[in-house]
């Protein structure tokens, strides 16, 4: 559960403060805000490291609107991102500044029976709080490592983060207002605005059935305190298991529809092939998509840095992480000879399907020179990592099995 609530008073003041350093932030030079930088694995892969209010120093992809990525290293301090340290995605620029949680409120209208507008505090009395911990994934993270490259971000493995998010069920605000015969899906926007009248508005759409089973929650607390202003402060759109593309900040309004949505970021935006793969050669173009939808299983080894020196005949001690879309992992195995045996290791403890699964493993280098190792997960489904990653035009959906080398001398 959350931890208590701060008073009004006091988080206005300071959102006022963090709201004007966020516009200073737009408007300063790169270089000025650059502490150091952070390299990634893939050409033109040098990222300045800045601080933006309530984080720590994150990679810069993009200022306005801002676009922050988690440094790999995060991954390893804790099975929970820091809050601090969690990536930050917006799509429109004309963002909030500042939010008073007294006259804040979330508007429920479309095919209801009764139209709501509640404030924070009904809305927390209206169900019992809920914990779940998930994982949110940009649907673009890793494209950098897309070959040939696409347009678009080009990101490392850092924006993801995995959080325990605490709030009521959708499924409980959508039956106090009462959904009509008839509703197909439910439309999700935030406080972000376009800059210009031409760009689009930022509205995610979930079918009824997919709104109403009890998995998506409205959250306001995210690690058992406040959200943080950048992740989308006083409540957040959590939908487990699924890109966070659906995750909408700063939520204000939500529409229940008797038709499919058609707005550009579902009908347009986030596409994939539709296909088995979700592929298609590389260059070229799907003759159909579909909209994106769940997290694809993936692992990684979180506590090595690439080409790193270690001992021969050392124990040296693995220590990485796992997730998928729901079904939870079974099993995450490493390689030391290009993926001709596999060697299982130790899970860690369970927070549940939607969560990082921590995995550790001890082996000693046995002979001098260039080790790969590589890792992959199996879920309770039976979904495993591939050997080669497919490709789609938007780099979405990354997850190739991983490998680190390391030097044993």
């Amino acid at each position: 559960m959350s931890k208590p609530q701060q008073k009004n008073g006091a988080r206005r003041h300071f959102l006022r403060t963090a709201g004007a350093a966020a516009a200073g932030f737009a408007t300063q030079p790169i270089s000025s805000l650059a502490a150091d930088t952070e390299q990634q694995a893939f050409e033109n892969g040098t990222r300045d490291l800045v601080r933006y209010p309530q984080k720590r120093p994150l990679m810069l992809i993009t200022t306005r609107p801002p676009h922050l990525e988690t440094p790999f290293s995060v991954f390893d301090e804790s099975i929970l991102t820091p809050n601090d340290a969690f990536f930050v995605r917006y799509h429109l620029a004309n963002m909030p500044m500042a939010i008073e949680p007294g006259s804040y409120r979330l508007n429920i209208a479309g095919k209801v029976k009764t139209p709501l507008s509640l404030s924070l505090a009904e809305l927390k009395a209206l169900a019992p709080a809920v914990d779940v911990v998930a994982v949110n994934q940009c649907s673009g993270n890793s494209r950098g490592y897309s070959e040939p490259r696409v347009f678009g971000a080009q990101l490392g493995n850092g924006s993801m983060g995995n959080a325990k998010w605490t709030g009521i069920p959708l499924k409980a605000v959508l039956e106090k207002a009462g959904i009509l015969d008839g509703a197909k899906q439910v439309t999700f926007k935030g406080l972000d605005e376009p800059v210009l009248p031409t760009t689009p508005q930022f509205i995610k759409a979930l079918d009824i059935s997919h709104a109403m089973n009890g998995e998506p929650i409205i959250a306001w607390a995210m690690n058992g305190e406040d959200l943080p202003f950048l992740n989308g402060y006083p409540l957040k759109l959590i939908v487990p298991g699924y890109f966070g593309t659906y995750w909408v900040k700063h939520l204000s309004q939500i529409d229940v529809l008797d038709h499919v949505f058609d707005g550009f970021f579902m009908s347009t935006a986030y596409r994939l092939p539709d296909n088995p793969c979700e592929c298609v050669a590389p260059g070229t173009a799907p003759a159909k998509t579909h909209p994106i939808g769940k997290l694809k299983i993936r692992s990684f080894i979180t506590n090595l840095a690439d080409k790193v020196q270690v001992t021969h005949g050392k124990p040296l001690k693995l220590q990485g992480i796992a997730f998928d879309g729901g079904a939870g992992i079974k099993t995450v195995e490493l390689s030391l000879d290009h993926g001709k045996t596999w060697q299982s290791t130790t899970l860690a403890k369970d927070l549940g399907n939607y969560s990082f699964r921590q995995w550790t493993h001890t082996l000693v280098p046995k002979q001098k020179g260039e080790l790969q190792i590589l890792v992959r997960a199996t879920s309770h489904a039976g979904e495993t990592q591939p050997t080669e990653q497919s490709w789609n035009p938007g780099g979405y959906m990354r997850n190739v099995i991983e490998s680190k080398t390391v030097i044993v001398a």
